[in-house]
């Protein structure tokens, strides 16, 4: 019950504070994008917007693997979703410029729509079929030309936590289509922090498990998609519930 009073006290104090904030990360980047669209600052301002959003709960993370990563190399990075917590995890933690595929109701958000736009973050609207997978290769382009990696999560939704969901292959698709390395990152523990519909967000600790990047230069959606979806499914699914039963242990 305190618990629950002192989350609850903290996250009604600290989220409309985080809103603010937001609000003028956006409009910063809204004016300093009308001059450098490309700018390095505006790496900055999103690795510090996830490090403030990560300390509301708090969290505490754990990360495995990031050696494995090429900081000089773009990625497509596959990553499972457990909270509205992992984007702010994997642009803090991972040690590469990135940028992710956001619903179209968050484009609706005035002001921070135009920033996340200027930044290159990709919209996505399922309604529209082909309309948006042309909105995602453009996105992709975009983020291409300006150096980024992208981090999409394949199940689509967030899960429970309980299982991952089965992986769509538009993540798949899009790291074949470009050849650049798939780079599988498994999410724990996010969940608990803020569980899906959850209003109050609980201190908590999370990890991240950075598995081995696959090279897909070479590959075709022809020949090799459906079981590259397969392989990296099957492997973060195992990891996922080595880690899991780790925690419960």
């Amino acid at each position: 019950m305190l618990r629950t009073l002192v989350a609850g006290v903290r996250t009604f104090i600290l989220v409309p504070l985080f809103l603010l904030l937001t609000l003028v990360a956006a409009l910063t980047i809204i004016v300093y994008g009308a001059f450098r669209p490309a700018s390095s600052v505006h790496d900055k301002i999103l690795t510090g917007w996830s490090r403030v959003w990560l300390r509301i709960p708090p969290m505490r993370v754990e990360v495995l693997g990031a050696d494995k990563i090429d900081p000089s190399q773009r990625y497509i990075v596959a990553s499972n979703h457990l909270s509205m917590f992992d984007i702010p995890l994997l642009v803090r933690y991972l040690p590469l410029r990135g940028r992710f595929l956001a619903k179209e109701e968050v484009f609706k958000i005035p002001f921070v729509a135009h920033a996340m736009r200027t930044i290159g973050i990709i919209e996505i609207n399922r309604k529209q079929g082909g309309s948006s997978r042309q909105a995602i290769n453009e996105g992709v382009q975009i983020a291409a030309d300006r150096g980024y990696s992208l981090l999409i999560f394949p199940e689509g939704a967030r899960s429970d936590g309980s299982a991952l969901l089965p992986f769509k292959k538009g993540a798949f698709r899009i790291a074949i289509d470009t050849g650049l390395p798939l780079l599988p990152v498994v999410i724990e523990g996010t969940e608990r922090v803020s569980a899906p519909g959850a209003k109050v967000f609980f201190p908590g600790n999370a990890s991240i498990r950075i598995l081995d990047p696959i090279e897909t230069a070479g590959m075709t959606n022809k020949d090799n998609l459906r079981e590259l979806a397969a392989r990296v499914e099957s492997k973060m699914n195992t990891v996922y519930n080595d880690v899991r039963h780790e925690t419960q242990d």
